[in-house]
């Protein structure tokens, strides 16, 4: 039986690559479409395709009226926990791939997924590189003790640090030796120059065109450096393919789940 999956943001950069590829499956079926803008249309029509027979509902409460299994949500960081909880109170598991959430709003969609025996798959990048870095960055940090994340984004991303940014700077700080750093506390200056810090990773967001989603963790020892960087082109595609393996997957445990690498094996 096909995996009934509603897309949320289903004409945005991402969504709409979702609509078409959850279209074109055979073990998934578009039970429903949220994006305000085009409510009424048919799913299809409205990104360019031919009708699919589905349309856009203009809130997540109408689209959750149409059986479905999975929610998908890739809309924007001020709504996107209301939508969360919301189809956990329907008894639908839900794949999250807006970022902006935290640590407290994490831990309130957990509880609440276990108390309604739904799956929460949540990752900061759904790329499966993007998933390599986070790999590779937690392997070399085990072994060199200072490291720094930099996150780089477009002039009008509305969060900061990316959710890239911020799941690789908590599993960092889970796995990384002391930092022979000076304290932020004891920086003189402008201490906000030294980034913000999550754990115990300092982080640094830039903001400016020419850039898509770019993530990079940076180590250092003495007389030598490393990088390990994930860069995103222009398209969508990296997103599509990890967000599908999680909406197969995410009814097979119960509570929240953070990061593709938590099903990839």
């Amino acid at each position: 039986m096909a995996t009934r999956v509603i897309v949320g943001g289903a004409t945005g950069w991402v969504g709409r690559a979702l609509v078409e590829a959850v279209a074109a499956r055979d073990d998934l079926e578009l039970a429903g479409a949220v994006a305000r803008g085009a409510a009424g249309q048919d799913a299809g029509t409205a990104i360019g395709l031919p009708a699919l027979g589905v349309t856009i509902s203009g809130s997540i409460e109408e689209a959750l009226k149409a059986p479905s299994d999975v929610l998908v949500d890739y809309t924007k960081p001020d709504i996107v926990k209301a939508h969360i909880l919301a189809a956990i109170g329907a008894g639908r598991h839900a794949v999250v791939g807006t970022s902006g959430l935290v640590a407290a709003d994490y831990a309130e969609i957990d509880a609440a997924a276990k108390a309604a025996g739904v799956g929460v798959l949540a990752a900061g990048n759904f790329s499966v590189t993007a998933t390599l870095l986070q790999r590779f960055a937690l392997e070399a940090a085990r072994y060199v003790p200072d490291v720094e994340v930099i996150d780089y984004s477009k002039p009008t991303k509305p969060d900061a640090p990316s959710g890239t940014g911020v799941e690789l700077a908590e599993k960092l700080s889970e796995v990384r030796m002391p930092s022979t750093a000076l304290p932020v506390s004891e920086v003189g200056g402008v201490r906000e120059a030294r980034g913000g810090t999550l754990g115990s990773v300092q982080v640094h967001s830039v903001r400016m065109p020419g850039y898509v989603l770019s993530c990079e963790a940076l180590f250092g020892l003495p007389n030598e450096r490393l990088s390990i960087r994930h860069d995103a082109g222009g398209g969508a595609d990296p997103y599509v393919a990890g967000t599908l393996l999680a909406a197969t997957r995410v009814a097979s445990f119960t509570g929240l789940k953070r990061g593709l690498d938590a099903i990839m094996d």
